[in-house]
């Protein structure tokens, strides 16, 4: 490893980790993303070795890939093979992947990330008309007891994956419109309930979500794929759309404003997905010795 070779694989794995604490937020906001098509107004920075790691086997079904291909993807972006490499063997130390017969796969985690992402592209929901006296699924925290702060942590992570929204501290809801287990740590901490919310459910939901907010960014990042002329800046803007579909409140269509983008933005980011496939089955198959 040459000096310069060192200097990136520190700078890498310091970024790194700072990258993926972030994404694995409540929010999972956008701290990891982005190249020059777009970037700039989207406020992206450039994938690091971890992270384009990290987000081709998210993005990839099993996920498991040889080394090779994930070097492959690395030299998109010009990162170094033995940065890439040194980060590999870094993930499996931290627990983040597992090494087998020179292939890396996701550890629980992750694979528990992976599986927020799909259901955010393709959420599961139940019949809900949209107007008053449909119910809303509503959850208060039941103990008076003062909780230690990791449990309200893992709690608010807890609601988010629920696509729940705070009404205020320890009361949360949602429209009854999403079928989905609920997690160990929101029924042993929460008191369930269904209810009707009076007014205009319209409104509440306003109150509840900055759906503006969330259309604002995703037409942006729709645009921003559209002007990306090569694959390495499809893939750091994608890895963007799939943290943003993770905040994607999932509310019924007669809740949304017009023209909402959600749909747009799953259609764009799939047909990102088959472009990805077909670039890692290139890189996967053996070829002439380099």
């Amino acid at each position: 490893m040459n000096d310069d070779t060192a200097t990136d694989t520190a700078t890498d794995t310091a970024t790194d980790t700072a990258t993926d604490t972030a994404t694995d937020t409540a929010t999972e906001t956008e701290a990891g993303a982005g190249r020059d098509a777009g970037a700039g107004a989207l406020a992206l920075r450039p994938l690091t070795a971890r992270s384009i790691v990290l987000s081709t086997l998210l993005g990839h079904h099993p996920p498991r890939l040889p080394a090779r291909a994930l070097v492959r993807v690395g030299e998109l972006f010009g990162i170094a093979e033995g940065t890439v490499r040194v980060a590999l063997s870094r993930m499996v130390a931290a627990g983040d992947l597992l090494q087998r017969d020179g292939s890396y796969g996701l550890t629980a985690r992750l694979l528990a990330r992976q599986t927020r992402q799909d259901a955010s592209r393709s959420p599961r929901t139940r019949p809900w008309g949209g107007g008053r006296g449909e119910e809303w699924e509503i959850a208060v925290v039941a103990t008076a007891e003062r909780r230690p702060a990791a449990e309200r942590t893992a709690l608010r992570q807890a609601m988010a994956d629920l696509r729940l929204a705070e009404l205020r501290e320890g009361s949360w809801l949602r429209p009854a419109n999403l079928d989905r287990p609920r997690p160990a740590v929101a029924t042993e901490q929460c008191t369930w309930f269904t209810g009707t919310p009076d007014g205009d459910p319209a409104a509440l939901v306003r109150r509840l979500w900055d759906l503006d907010g969330w259309a604002e960014r995703a037409r942006a990042l729709l645009a921003a794929l559209d002007r990306a002329g090569t694959p390495a800046d499809r893939f750091t803007i994608a890895a963007a759309v799939l943290r943003h579909l993770l905040a994607d409140p999932l509310l019924p269509g007669g809740l949304l404003p017009p023209d909402w983008p959600g749909d747009a933005l799953r259609l764009r980011y799939a047909a990102f997905e088959t472009e990805l496939r077909e670039l890692l089955r290139q890189f996967v198959e053996p070829g002439p010795t380099r």
